[in-house]
């Protein structure tokens, strides 16, 4: 299974509060309904807590070899 983008997971954590723990934005992406690549993006994350969407996009940027702009 491919990777998402960060722009993938942005889109399933909009409205999201911060900060979060991952296992918080886990649940976030779940209840928005998001792809299940994302969710398992997210559940895999290095960080307990995130204080925001820029944190959460550098990993997953980090993660996928992607840059964030």
């Amino acid at each position: 299974m491919a990777q998402p983008t960060f722009i993938e997971v942005q889109k399933a954590l909009a409205g999201a509060d911060y900060p979060s723990s991952r296992d918080e934005l886990v649940q976030h992406a779940k209840t928005r309904q998001a792809d299940q690549g994302v969710v398992d993006a997210l559940q895999h994350l290095p960080r307990q807590q995130y204080g925001g969407p820029d944190e959460v996009s550098r990993d997953i940027a980090e993660a996928t070899g992607e840059s964030e702009g």
